[in-house]
């Protein structure tokens, strides 16, 4: 019936079944391995979901380094560039001299975030990505923005549109400092 050749004795030799052996367990750790490999592909992809932000400012700016932490706590990636002439960048990205502020925040789309922009407008607006839209600004430096909290005080502030032909229009009113967030 069936040929016995398969089991004869020494047909395997011990050196052959732990080569066997060894190819086995290298394919079932090269499985596993593509599976953690898979695994850690979507956790640094949902790692790199964050909104990602460019932020030039100068180098001594104490206020810019508190909405940069104000900006990363509410689920941003930000790099900073340090530089003591942001004037040139402005020009570059289209930002008139009224509408400035001591930072610029540039996204991946080449949205502008000019000044102490709240992280929640932001989002907002780059869910929204308005039409015509160069960006949001808070112009000058508000107290009790993000990065400019001085105690209890607050000091109603516009977030303003900024639009690709030069203009602004208001994007929103933050009357209380609970507004923001």
């Amino acid at each position: 019936m069936f040929s016995n050749k398969f089991t004869h004795k020494g047909f395997f030799s011990k050196s052959t079944l732990a080569f066997i052996t060894i190819i086995s367990l290298a394919s079932f750790s090269a499985a596993a391995s593509n599976k953690s490999t898979a695994s850690t592909d979507v956790e640094n992809k949902s790692a790199t979901s964050k909104i990602v932000l460019d932020i030039y400012k100068n180098p001594s700016c104490g206020c810019c380094k508190k909405w940069i932490n104000h900006i990363d706590q509410n689920d941003f990636q930000s790099t900073v560039h340090n530089r003591a002439n942001l004037s040139p960048l402005k020009i570059s990205k289209g930002i008139a001299p009224q509408y400035r502020s001591c930072h610029t925040a540039i996204s991946e789309d080449g949205y502008v975030f000019e000044g102490h922009v709240p992280a929640k407008f932001i989002k907002q607006f780059l869910t929204e990505k308005p039409k015509n839209a160069l960006g949001l600004s808070v112009p000058a430096m508000p107290i009790g923005t993000p990065g400019m909290e001085m105690g209890d005080r607050f000091m109603p502030y516009q977030v303003l549109l900024l639009k690709t032909d030069g203009s602004s229009e208001l994007y929103s009113m933050v009357n209380s400092y609970k507004e923001q967030f």
